[in-house]
């Protein structure tokens, strides 16, 4: 749930467009990732504030927990803090970077990477080894939430499937294949479904 004052991490929409916009998945994350953590182009707005305002986009780290040719599924329960994503199924565990544990009016990418890590203990436990690398940058103009938000898609590569939920929003922990997460496509939110669609390239 998110904090009353929280404040989360932002780039202009403008820097976005100059770096290059585009719609679903970019496959050259650094192209981007240079200037967007880099210090003076980012930093942090109300979150009240940045969920509706487009002239801003909300960095958000969308990591896929793989395990071989199988990837995390789980549905977000009534108590998600995000309301417009409640019942929907996701591959993607993450959320806002915010400045709660870091005195920093803007972050670079080591700050990112803690952030990334700290975001994503608190909703799993990961009870194996695993490499984490950023695969793709994610944008979708299409939606409410997406206009406001930016994905960073990490692939978690873990030895094991070895994971359980620490949030009560996370519900029906499994580990699917491709075929099986297609089934489902329709269940899941919109950015699970355009990492669904092209997953053997971000898995690659």
């Amino acid at each position: 749930m998110a904090a009353p004052n929280e404040n989360v991490l932002v780039v202009r929409r403008e820097l976005f467009d100059q770096l290059g916009g585009f719609q679903g998945l970019c496959f050259e994350p650094r192209r981007y990732l240079d200037s967007l953590l880099a210090r003076g182009n980012n930093h942090f707005l109300s979150r009240a504030l940045a969920e509706t305002d487009p002239t801003h986009k909300q960095i958000i780290p969308y990591a896929l927990l793989a395990c071989g040719d199988r990837v995390l599924h789980y549905v977000r329960g009534k108590k998600a803090g995000e309301q417009r994503l409640v019942a929907k199924g996701s591959i993607g565990i993450g959320g806002h970077m915010n400045d709660e544990d870091e005195s920093l009016f803007a972050w670079d990418e080591q700050a990112y990477r803690a952030g990334v890590e700290r975001e994503v203990n608190e909703e799993m436990k990961i009870e194996t080894t695993f490499e984490d690398r950023v695969v793709a940058l994610l944008n979708d103009d299409t939606t409410e939430v997406g206009r406001v938000h930016l994905g960073v898609v990490h692939v978690f590569r873990l030895a094991e499937a070895k994971v359980q939920k620490r949030e009560a929003m996370i519900t029906n922990l499994e580990f699917l294949t491709r075929t099986e997460l297609v089934a489902r496509r329709e269940n899941l939110e919109t950015w699970s479904q355009i990492c669904v669609d092209e997953l053997d390239r971000l898995l690659a």
